[in-house]
């Protein structure tokens, strides 16, 4: 079996390296392999793995069922077919292909591989999950009153992730995580995401360290199903199912926003929804029709709650022991939204999204222009604020 060119660690180097008996022993040794096994995602990892054991894991259980090559992530020697495999000309520490851990990670996800961060704010790709980086790169977020004329930066529509190449830098203003000290300037993919692979929603990280020891998690991975990530926009009877921890796991970096004793909590998470506000939730249908829905259909992927016995599939709505997440009101990528919204806090109707700022208007799930804030998916506050009706003959 003959390896493809440039695919032993991308190793096609301009220059020739001083060759010495050690060396060429080496070289020839890993060679035959290579050789031998680079054909297939897992043989190479095993290849990778005889040195490099992460924890336990390595590449072949990263992104399960999809890519596990070491060197679709990997460089050896920053070259590729006679050119740098690095844009800057230079290697880094991780003999990563691209300059920071999230430019990899976005060289797949950004496009078809997940939709996380489209090309252009005001022109998104199909919404999926998590939310679109993009927005990071919005003019103007700011749809209140005079928003035309005091814009809202795009860094306020998320998480900063660090991403050169898709030029988005760490967070101006905030140099820390809010309600915890995590750097900014060190937000990536790789602060939520394990990149070498775990048994965890998402690949999300469990307690222990982070991003080579930068930071600590103290809190277990939330446990949820989530779809594809080549499926379409999420709809009722298919969604991501959540069902506990996604406050608790926030709060590794967070902590201080969820102390239920604080003053930063602004509202309550990771409680139960309690029978009156389920009945709530099951019972709207939207501002045109308050009181119209259904126990067996009233989930709303906008308005996502926590659930023991949720599925992708199911359209169940709420039960007393639903819990309020943080995920019900943000996504956890970037909104079209400041804080991440999944729909403009500050808006009455929604149809309002986009008229002063110009940005990406977040689509109505009840597709009436009278519809008012999601809050009352939950809350009903707009049960009063029917068009009153005309009592002159």
């Amino acid at each position: 079996m003959t390896m493809p060119a440039a695919s032993l660690h991308r190793a096609r180097n301009s220059g020739s390296p001083r060759r010495d008996g050690r060396t060429v022993a080496a070289a020839v040794l890993v060679a035959a392999i290579a050789t031998v096994a680079w054909s297939t995602a897992a043989a190479q990892a095993t290849v990778c793995s005889t040195c490099h054991i992460y924890a336990g894991r390595h590449t072949a259980d990263s992104h399960q069922h999809g890519v596990g090559n070491c060197d679709m992530c990997h460089v050896m020697h920053n070259s590729l077919d006679g050119e740098p495999a690095n844009p800057t000309g230079f290697g880094n520490e991780m003999l990563l292909l691209r300059d920071t851990a999230s430019d990899v990670c976005l060289m797949c996800h950004a496009g078809e591989m997940g939709n996380v961060f489209g090309g252009n704010p005001a022109q998104p790709p199909t919404e999926v999950g998590a939310g679109n980086f993009g927005f990071l790169a919005a003019p103007n977020l700011n749809d209140a009153p005079g928003g035309a004329t005091h814009p809202i930066a795009g860094h306020h529509a998320g998480h900063s992730i660090v991403a050169r190449s898709f030029n988005v830098t760490a967070d101006p203003v905030l140099g820390v995580a809010p309600g915890g000290s995590f750097p900014a300037a060190s937000l990536g993919c790789t602060s939520c995401h394990d990149p070498h692979g775990n048994q965890n929603y998402r690949m999300l990280y469990g307690p222990g360290p982070v991003q080579g020891g930068l930071y600590v998690f103290t809190q277990p991975a939330p446990d949820a199903d989530g779809l594809s990530v080549y499926h379409g926009r999420e709809r009722p009877n298919r969604h991501t199912a959540y069902r506990s921890g996604f406050s608790a796991w926030c709060a590794n970096c967070h902590l201080e926003i969820h102390d239920q004793g604080g003053i930063a909590l602004v509202h309550p998470v990771d409680v139960s929804l309690g029978t009156e506000m389920a009945a709530v939730y099951n019972a709207y249908n939207g501002s045109a029709d308050l009181a119209g829905g259904d126990l067996q259909t009233a989930y709303l992927p906008e308005v996502p709650i926590e659930s023991q016995d949720a599925t992708t599939d199911g359209t169940r709505g709420a039960t007393a022991d639903s819990r309020v997440m943080c995920l019900t009101c943000h996504r956890a990528h970037a909104s079209s939204a400041p804080d991440a919204g999944r729909w403009d806090f500050n808006l009455t109707f929604l149809a309002a999204d986009g008229e002063a700022s110009g940005s990406y208007p977040l689509p109505n799930p009840f597709g009436d222009a009278g519809q008012r804030s999601l809050c009352n998916k939950c809350h009903a506050k707009d049960a009063f604020d029917e068009t009153p009706v005309d009592p002159t003959p």
